[in-house]
């Protein structure tokens, strides 16, 4: 049947359906690329925009008339002046809108900030995340919708108590805020908060120097389901007290890093909060008592318990393998006491088990992975991290029996060629971490390639024995790599990024110390991966200017780049600063032939869309005032080495 006929029966219904099995971003761009009708239909069904040009955002508005959430937290220039632009020209779009993602938006002022959140009147979500200068006024300006569900704040250092009164006052219907490493947040802002926003499900308060009244204050939101108080050192077993008696509808809790917290508190709240489906206790605790095994009993919902760093027993294998029978994380990174015995405890009693860290647990032996491959056949992600012991046996059993497992860390183990030979049985993985592995050769890498065809990112961080063939393996048989770490591979040269460029989906690149790659390689490289979002070639010396020119033609997505210590010139800087439109943080620490003035003319280019710079602390005095305070007033952060 010819084609365009079967195209004209796919009716509408039926391409939203095949839309809706398409979660991947590149799956759906050749879908709409198609033909017009599919472009269309993609367009009517697309609820989310993620805006990467600011001079394309009145189109892409008009386009996409079912999106309700915007995401501008990729565009590099973002103004008050903008803002205001684009709400009087284009106003059908605001009713729609339910989500903000404003993150890293450092531009964006609390005007600009106000009128979006006054426009969007059903505005229910809102994240300014890592927009380090946001503060009591920014929150006055998202106070302004009273309709709120969704506020996530994190790393806005200058908000404090006011500010957090003023969106719990206005905003009433909260049901979850992150104020992770807000750090003038005190105890009082967290009172007015659960006082205010009763109706609270989620609260992240990571980091906050609060003590045990504000988890009085929070033990009294009885609908919390998630707590999430990573870092709190001032908070201990008084205030978990509180929690286990107050937060019975507790379904996750993470008081990882809390140094004062003990078993004592761990206890009080495993008996409270029966329903905990998620604990995450991980560092700090040099040792789980045996009263908080106990109690673990009866967490019957429990799928995921972290205790990384911890001194753990063979009974507490026991018990959780013995009660804890939905389980489907664990994570003991770094865990004291874990052994093969453990192990096989928890194997054979979780066999819905889907990931497991057992990272720098060096006394594990193929006994121990034998254990888990055999029980555990639906793992997706398993962590093996400096895990010594492992021999060619272990991978054997992985590959034969671990075939839906999906991500997998070999960092700095005994894993060679062989090995890879029998790990590339599992064709599901996307992510393979082989960093350090000193006995991996380009020939390994030819087994992984021949049948991994789904693999998304690998890391070779120091693999030694790895040269351009093995990279051509990948090129070849990995069309779908989006992320790759060559650092100090030193056996690569321009042959082997020239065979990268056949990657068209790459996106993140880190390559340093390279010292054999040129212009060539870059250029080449460049040239084929259009879609290089990060690179990294600090110490990369022998990269001349024809290189960067080509980076600076072909490279327009780039939007953070690291060139300290590389050949760069006054002009090849300058064209690349100028040029790279999307660029928004660049380290740029001893490029000795770069004079001041090309540091100056650089900057100049680009400093109304930087938002991070690394610069050597020596250049500060010779650079002009002038332009160090305009890049401020834009919102770059400049960190001085």
């Amino acid at each position: 049947m010819d084609l365009s006929l079967i195209l004209t029966l796919l009716t509408d219904d039926l391409l939203t359906r095949v839309l809706d099995c398409l979660p991947d971003d590149t799956d759906r761009k050749s879908f709409r690329a198609t033909c017009k009708s599919f472009h269309r239909v993609e367009s009517t069904h697309r609820t989310r925009v993620k805006f990467l040009r600011p001079e394309f955002i009145p189109r892409l508005l008009r386009h996409y008339t079912r999106a309700h959430a915007l995401d501008f937290s990729s565009c590099p220039r973002i103004y008050d002046g903008a803002i205001s632009a684009l709400l009087n020209s284009e106003k059908n779009w605001t009713v729609r809108v339910k989500k903000l993602v404003l993150c890293r938006t450092t531009s964006l002022k609390w005007l600009g900030l106000e009128m979006l959140v006054k426009g969007c009147v059903n505005l229910e979500s809102v994240d300014v995340s890592h927009c380090c200068e946001f503060g009591d006024r920014e929150c006055d300006a998202i106070s302004c919708g009273t309709g709120l569900k969704e506020v996530k704040l994190d790393k806005c250092l200058g908000v404090t108590d006011v500010g957090l009164a003023k969106i719990a006052i206005s905003c009433g219907k909260m049901e979850k805020i992150s104020l992770k490493w807000c750090l003038e947040v005190s105890d009082m802002g967290i009172d007015l908060l659960s006082k205010k926003c009763s109706g609270l499900k989620y609260l992240s308060v990571s980091y906050l120097k609060i003590s045990n009244e504000s988890l009085r204050s929070i033990s009294s939101l009885k609908k919390l389901e998630t707590l999430l108080m990573v870092g709190c050192g001032l908070v201990g077993d008084e205030g978990l007290g509180f929690i286990g008696n107050g937060c019975s509808s507790l379904k996750v809790l993470d008081v990882s890093r809390c140094e004062h917290v003990s078993s004592a508190g761990l206890v009080s709240v495993t008996r409270g909060c029966k329903g905990l489906q998620k604990l995450n206790v991980g560092y700090y605790f040099l040792e789980l008592s045996a009263a908080v095994f106990h109690t673990l009993k009866d967490l019957k919902h429990l799928k995921t318990i972290r205790v990384d760093g911890a001194r753990v027993t063979d009974s507490f294998f026991q018990i959780i393998s013995t009660n804890c029978l939905f389980l489907v994380e664990v994570g003991l990174s770094r865990c004291e006491g874990v052994n093969d015995l453990g192990i096989m405890q928890l194997a054979y009693g979780s066999p819905t088990l889907k990931i497991l860290d057992l990272t720098c647990c060096n006394n594990l032996t193929d006994i121990a992975i034998s254990a888990v491959a055999h029980s555990c056949t639906k793992l997706l992600c398993l962590k093996l991290e400096s895990c010594s012991l492992l021999t060619e046996k272990s991978f054997t059993y992985l590959g034969s029996s671990c075939h839906s497992l999906e991500e997998l860390d070999l960092t700095e183990c005994c894993v060679n060629d062989i090995g890879l030979k029998n790990l590339s049985k599992c064709l599901e993985l996307r992510c393979l971490r082989l960093g350090i592995c000193h006995d991996v050769s380009d020939k390994g890498l030819s087994y992984i390639a021949s049948k991994c065809k789904n693999l998304q990112e690998i890391d070779l961080y120091r693999c030694l024995n790895v040269g351009d063939d093995g990279l051509g393996f990948i090129a070849g048989g990995c069309k779908k790599i989006r992320k790759l770490n060559l650092c100090y591979c030193t056996k690569i040269t321009d042959k082997g990024l020239m065979y990268l460029s056949q990657l068209e989906e790459l996106s993140d690149l880190e390559m340093r110390s390279i010292t054999e790659v040129t212009g060539t390689g870059l250029s080449a490289l460049a040239s084929g991966c259009r879609k290089l979002l990060q690179l990294d070639i600090k110490h990369c010396g022998n990269i001349r200017d024809t290189g960067f020119w080509s980076l600076a033609y072909y490279s327009w997505n780039l939007q953070q780049i690291n060139l300290s210590f590389c050949a760069i010139s006054d002009v090849g800087l300058c064209m690349m600063m100028g040029n790279l439109t999307r660029l928004q943080d660049a380290k740029l620490v001893n490029l000795t032939n770069v004079t001041v003035r090309g540091y100056e003319l650089a900057l100049r280019a680009c400093c109304t869309r930087l938002k991070k710079v690394k610069l050597l602390a020596s250049l500060r005095p010779h650079l002009s005032a002038e332009l160090l305070e305009t890049l401020g007033a834009s919102g770059c952060r400049i960190r001085w080495d």
